[in-house]
């Protein structure tokens, strides 16, 4: 696993999330980086804060009304890609 901070975490799962909208198939491209308490954790909170909203049981989709997408550091950029 890559050691990264909790936002920077949070800004990975958003443009997953913008890549994949379907959450099982997000969370499988997310397990070669991140553990599945790791991804659980970015999911809750960034649907706490209103910045990702659930549709329906399966969908996920970042809150673009409410919050913009955060740019991608450098060091995410590669992680991207590679999913």
């Amino acid at each position: 696993m890559i050691d990264l901070s909790m936002n920077d975490k949070m800004v990975l799962v958003q443009h997953v999330i913008e890549k994949y909208e379907n959450e099982q198939a997000l969370i499988e491209k997310l397990k070669a980086v991140l553990t599945d308490k790791e991804i659980q954790q970015s999911i809750d909170t960034l649907i706490g804060t209103q910045r990702v909203r659930r549709i329906g049981t399966d969908v996920l989709q970042n809150n673009t009304s409410h919050t913009e997408l955060p740019q991608l550091t450098d060091n995410l950029k590669p992680i991207i890609e590679n999913l």
